[in-house]
């Protein structure tokens, strides 16, 4: 007998707004999937997104597809592609077995005990000016992610380090830049002494990372999706950020996370914006992650309750009432 599966849209609003390259949003939508069977209930949570074709929508009616099928992860992995709809039903499975089996999802991967890790905190996309100000504000922060992707990106850059001289500072294009403008804006991060450069150029028209020195380091957000593109990734980026909304999964970020160490990647652990029930399995991958922006719920105006702690910019491992 299978175990219930039901799933849900849910909204929860972002403190102010949430601006990247391709827009602006106030609320956060997510999908939730519980797994029962007698007393044990597992919880997973992920966030459609449109830039892979993605609603809430149609998740659920991946997740209806395969409802009364799946009885186990295991069985999952072959029958949803990567991506939000399985990575719910993924990490909701994993929740239920630990709660049946009263082991925890970290003694079951029979990794070391979970530590706090340190998280990056995003700076939105805007005039230089009012990221100068939104640096200033979180300048005391040890590692700023900053949302770049639109003219005038030198001179974001220049503010930001400017307001924020101490902070450790990751930028992000969201596949924004141009082989026109690539040169100028990695000039001006490798000025900054920027640590990484997220997704500078589109997915798919990439190639001129292939023939450019990388002075800063580049990692591969949206062109990284599954284990299978790492080969594809390798000599264009330097580094992979894992997600498990692109993966399909904690299974898979996993496996992902485990080869790119392996092939010499620098791996960094990052999230849509989501409740810490999004946060809360990422918070295992970022055990073995080189850098780890897991702010979602700091993006929130109110979070899911019980969440995980922030301390800062240390984010805390999750309780058996949240996750795992």
């Amino acid at each position: 007998m299978s175990p219930t599966i039901t799933a849900q849209i849910e909204t929860w609003p972002i403190a102010g707004s949430f601006t990247i390259a391709r827009g602006s949003r106030t609320e956060a939508t997510v999908v939730t999937v519980e797994i029962a069977e007698g007393e044990a209930v597992g919880r997973g949570e992920c966030v459609p997104y449109p830039r892979y074709g993605e609603t809430p929508d149609s998740v659920l009616a991946q997740i209806e597809s395969v409802r009364g099928v799946i009885a186990d992860r295991h069985a999952l992995q072959g029958l949803l592609p990567p991506g939000a709809a399985r990575n719910a039903l993924d990490c909701a499975f994993w929740d239920f077995e630990a709660k049946r089996s009263h082991v925890s999802v970290a003694e079951s991967c029979a990794g070391p005990l979970l530590r706090p890790v340190q998280t990056a905190l995003t700076l939105s996309l805007g005039d230089p000016e009012d990221m100068a100000e939104a640096a200033r504000m979180a300048a005391g922060r040890p590692l700023l992610k900053v949302k770049l992707g639109a003219d005038g990106d030198v001179s974001r850059i220049r503010a930001v380090r400017a307001s924020a001289p101490k902070a450790r500072i990751i930028v992000d294009a969201n596949e924004g830049w141009t082989e026109e403008n690539y040169l100028e804006n990695m000039l001006a991060c490798l000025e900054a002494e920027v640590a990484l450069i997220e997704q500078p150029l589109p997915a798919g028209r990439d190639d001129l990372l292939l023939r450019v020195p990388h002075p800063v380091p580049i990692c591969a957000d949206e062109s990284l999706h599954t284990h299978e593109d790492l080969a594809t990734v390798a000599g264009k980026y330097d580094a992979v950020n894992v997600k498990l909304d692109k993966a399909g999964g904690l299974t898979e970020a996993m496996r992902i996370v485990r080869e790119a160490r392996a092939r010499g990647f620098l791996v960094m652990v990052g999230c849509m914006v989501g409740t810490s029930l999004s946060m809360a399995p990422a918070v295992l991958l970022a055990q073995h992650a080189h850098i780890v922006d897991l702010d979602g719920p700091l993006l929130l105006a109110r979070d899911r309750q019980p969440g995980l702690r922030y301390a800062g910019s240390m984010v805390e491992p999750p309780g058996p009432a949240l996750w795992g």
